[in-house]
């Protein structure tokens, strides 16, 4: 564990000595906030070496409590058409990226919406790794937030009752099981609030947050 933890600090200020732009240090910080920030990304595909992002959504947590006044959401502008098979999954066409942001803009808001809070997510190594693609180009770095995995809870509660079972990570899967609604529309807000929905019914009370960053 002690080995673990040296590495761990050893890659976060091998990190932060790629930063090119100290004005965004404060992604380094240890955060005070007391609050946990859940994101989704809508994209092209699935693939983060060729594909891109069309919208970021996220919602911040504290005190147990999903604070829907304090949503993000941002549309980026893609440099490749949008497949119509890619339409029937999010549902975002052309002519809802007109008005978007260019991809430096949209992700240093991002940034500065997230600080060094915990990040939350479902299949969330996806997602970030798709952030990581804009944000090393322009920032030199990788996200250094602590990040937590919300099937990797709904995995572990459920092999503690049944071991060696087959357990279903589908995100509906773990609404219904969780008593969860499912609020339709699929986009990266929504999701995001859902997947923090889960997030607090799977705990309940403030998780620990020293996962491994991807």
């Amino acid at each position: 564990m002690m080995l673990y933890s040296l590495f761990n600090n050893y890659k976060r200020k091998r990190n932060r000595a790629k930063l090119k732009d100290d004005s965004f240090s404060y992604l380094f910080d240890e955060d005070e906030s007391g609050e946990y920030v859940v994101f989704d990304t809508e994209t092209t595909g699935l693939n983060p070496k060729v594909d891109e992002i069309l919208s970021i959504g996220a919602v911040k947590i504290k005190d147990n409590k999903i604070l829907t006044s304090e949503t993000f959401e941002v549309y980026v502008k893609n440099s490749k058409a949008i497949s119509s098979k890619s339409i029937e999954i999010h549902g975002i066409r052309p002519c809802d990226l007109e008005n978007a942001k260019n991809s430096k803009d949209a992700v240093r808001d991002f940034l500065e919406f997230i600080g060094s809070r915990p990040l939350i997510g479902y299949y969330l190594e996806f997602d970030v790794s798709m952030i990581n693609k804009y944000v090393k180009p322009i920032f030199g770095i990788t996200l250094p937030n602590k990040m937590i995995e919300v099937s990797e809870i709904y995995f572990e509660q459920k092999i503690a009752l049944i071991p060696q079972g087959n357990i279903d990570l589908r995100f509906d899967t773990i609404l219904k099981d969780c008593s969860l609604p499912n609020m339709g529309a699929h986009n990266a807000v929504n999701d995001a609030i859902m997947t923090a929905m889960i997030y607090l019914k799977l705990t309940k009370e403030k998780i620990d947050v020293r996962k491994t960053n991807f």
